[in-house]
């Protein structure tokens, strides 16, 4: 029989809406990849570490020049000092990385506080290892939580906290003080912590990323994770990491081993030259991305539309309610992709329950010219709407 949890789900919203654009050749500002190919330094080392290096198993865990460039890169960026050896596991990706620590960690019956609206993975996984999400609901325009919010989702079978900062996709950078908090939270309750820091070198000045590992109290009840597909814009690489105190990590790494095992060497490989050799990437890369936001959102404002700030990572996102449309975002995301030839995602979709439905997320790494172009299409389908 296939398995309940999972036979039941629809197809994600991403892949919906992309599937749209692809099938009626739409400007797809939906899906979140860049159209920039990345590093091409990265890329070079990729073909060549094919050509003459090893093409075989690596180490489970991760190959060790690249768990030593992924504690370097935290220690420099955020201050972090992370043994490579006992507290960084190398996965197939964020996803995997999510998919290992709720594995690993939950227990049937565990309850896990998830903030909505949430990246799609996260409910079905939890789920999945026998978990039981509590929902916390978050709304626009502020996207925040609060002592209540939290303390409300608590029960005595809560165990784990799932964050993501930055948020997608709201494009929140959590400030200093609502981290604290959850710090705080956690030590008093005994939670662990699963962070989902994949943006967390997309940040735009005047925002800071912090990672809640560095709090009072979290260095042993966290669970970080970052992704070199999003620190490079390479998405299809599929590079992730896993960075828990040892005791934490010897369980991660015991799930992973069952998951994907290992990541492709070659890709390894350019991944810690890419950490250890960055030269100005991760200060050009969000200066060029908050440019390309700002050309999205003065565009979308001239046409009238209500843009919610962005912080980071590849989002922002527009208020239909108060740019005048009537619509709920789905309506109004389907209108825009058959009508008017632009995806997009409406964030309903990413609630469980309760959802804001008048937010529609729309991703801004792309060239100038498509930004230009998605803009124009949004405000014809805008004009189609009012009509309706």
């Amino acid at each position: 029989m296939p398995d309940a949890v999972f036979s039941a789900l629809p197809t994600t919203v991403f892949e919906e809406m992309s599937g749209l654009a692809r099938a009626l050749g739409a400007i797809n500002l939906g899906q979140g990849f860049p159209d920039d190919p990345g590093p091409e330094a990265l890329r070079r080392k990729a073909a060549e570490a094919v050509l003459s290096g090893y093409n075989q198993y690596p180490p489970m865990a991760g190959l060790p020049e690249l768990r030593q460039a992924v504690a370097r890169h935290y220690g420099r960026a955020q201050g972090l000092d992370l043994d490579p050896m006992t507290e960084v596991t190398v996965t197939s990706g964020a996803t995997e990385a999510l998919a290992a620590a709720f594995l690993a960690l939950i227990e049937p019956g565990d309850e896990v506080i998830v903030f909505q609206p949430v990246y799609d993975a996260y409910l079905p996984l939890i789920r999945r290892a026998g978990g039981v999400p509590r929902l916390v609901t978050l709304n626009p325009p502020d996207w925040r939580f609060t002592r209540a919010l939290l303390e409300a989702a608590i029960t005595p079978r809560t165990r784990f906290v799932v964050l993501n900062n930055p948020v997608n996709p709201t494009g929140l950078v959590l400030p200093e003080d609502d981290l604290a908090l959850l710090a705080e939270i956690c030590v008093a309750h005994d939670l662990t912590a699963i962070c989902d820091e994949v943006w967390e070198q997309v940040v735009f000045t005047p925002a800071a990323h912090r990672p809640l590992i560095a709090f009072p109290g979290m260095r042993e009840r966290c669970v970080k994770i970052g992704s070199a597909g999003k620190m490079f814009g390479l998405t299809g690489w599929k590079v992730g990491f896993l960075c828990a105190a040892p005791a934490l990590s010897r369980v991660l790494a015991r799930a992973h081993q069952f998951l994907t095992f290992t990541t492709p060497p070659n890709l390894q490989a350019a991944v810690a030259f890419g950490l250890d050799e960055p030269g100005d990437w991760f200060e050009a890369m969000p200066r060029t991305l908050a440019a390309s936001q700002t050309r999205l959102a003065e565009a979308l404002r001239r046409e009238g539309f209500a843009v919610l700030p962005s912080q980071g990572t590849y989002f922002l996102n527009v208020d239909l309610a108060a740019s005048g449309v009537a619509m709920s975002d789905r309506e109004f995301a389907l209108l825009a992709v058959r009508e008017a030839g632009v995806a997009a995602i409406p964030v309903s979709a990413l609630y469980e329950r309760d959802p804001a439905t008048t937010i529609l997320r729309l991703c801004f790494a792309k060239a100038d010219a498509t930004l230009d172009e998605g803009a124009a299409r949004l405000a014809r389908a805008r004009d189609l709407a009012l009509r309706r």
